[in-house]
């Protein structure tokens, strides 16, 4: 099977000559160890080397001193370094101190169509691969921002004793969102394949918020998301670190095609118990332990567990890391030892 072909039927659980896989996004600090061991002078050669299907595509979002989408908005009212890896969404937010709908235009709310590059969008996506998956890096963390426009605990007060204004908030983030995806999807229509969006929206035991507050506040703005990644013919996969399982039929009934990372220490988040509970309703990616297995493990171990997977799932699971990005703490040799698996019959 060709990698689009061994995607796609491996979402929809059909049978595969092998189950698909995805690297992940190895961090900045991670790559220069993983390119020496696989003897190769780029990340892309390093997916080529271990014939992934999928070819991740970063929003080029121009927005200093980030350049990320996912720091789009500067709303701490501290001081603290403001990159996709030191953010928080705990330092006091610039709504923390108001609580009426009026004001909310006293804060810069930023306009992505100054800042996402359409041009460099369409380039990234015709220069990718055509033989594999062309997935967008959206993230769209519409939730996360919410709880970083008001500090995180004061974001989830608000959201039960002022709900007119934690919608006002939330909603103008998703709606920005909406426009930065619209150009994206319109920069490179008819050449994508899927996109990546996503929340975390659980801890290691348990979700942080209870699923009916998830379902009222939250999963309208998801709704709009995928149905509008979803009207361009694209592939849905949803993020969330944490256990999430009492989440997981929702965010399939919302349209997500895929669940990622099955972060697989986390509480019910266990391979077997997902297929108990929803094989043949919605697909998974991950599944491989990057908490202490890829950190720790032998790579001996690492191929074990691959065939583990590949056993309980021969379909219907991508399998990956189970986080997206690949840590300087993973050993070059699991990832090798991970993609040799995946290979074995």
């Amino acid at each position: 099977m060709n990698h689009k072909d061994r995607f796609f039927a491996t979402i929809h659980h059909q049978p595969v000559d092998r189950p698909a896989s995805w690297l992940g996004l190895p961090v900045s600090s991670a790559e220069p160890a993983l390119i020496k061991y696989f003897g190769v002078n780029s990340i892309d050669q390093l997916r080529i080397a271990i014939d992934d299907d999928i070819y991740p595509i970063e929003v080029p979002y121009n927005y200093p001193p980030s350049n990320h989408i996912a720091c789009a908005f500067n709303f701490a009212k501290v001081s603290h370094l403001d990159t996709t890896d030191e953010r928080t969404l705990t330092a006091p937010g610039f709504f923390e101190d108001y609580s009426d709908v009026a004001d909310l235009d006293k804060f810069h709310w930023p306009d992505p169509g100054l800042y996402l590059d359409r041009e460099e969008s369409r380039r990234m996506v015709v220069n990718a691969p055509t033989d594999r998956i062309k997935m967008g890096i959206l993230w769209s963390a519409h939730f996360q921002d919410a709880c970083a426009a008001f500090g995180m605990e004061h974001a989830l007060l608000v959201m039960l004793t002022n709900p007119e204004m934690f919608f006002a908030v939330i909603d103008r983030i998703t709606d920005f969102y909406l426009k930065a995806n619209e150009i994206f999807y319109e920069s490179t229509k008819g050449l994508l394949d899927a996109v990546l969006i996503g929340n975390d929206f659980g801890s290691q035991t348990g979700l942080m918020i209870d699923p009916d507050s998830l379902r009222e506040y939250v999963f309208p703005g998801t709704k709009k998301l995928i149905d509008q990644a979803r009207s361009y013919g694209l592939t849905v996969m949803h993020h969330s670190c944490g256990s999430i399982f009492p989440i997981i039929q929702d965010l399939a009934d919302l349209g997500a095609d895929i669940i990622h990372p099955i972060q697989a220490l986390a509480n019910e988040m266990d391979a077997p118990n997902l297929k108990k509970h929803f094989e043949g309703k919605v697909a998974f990616c991950g599944g491989v332990d990057a908490q202490n297995l890829l950190v720790n493990g032998t790579p001996e171990e690492v191929g074990k567990k691959v065939h583990e997977l590949k056993n309980l799932f021969p379909t219907g699971l991508v399998i990956s890391p189970s986080h997206e990005a690949i840590l300087p703490d993973i050993a070059p040799a699991n990832i090798m030892a991970l993609f040799e698996a995946l290979k074995d019959h």
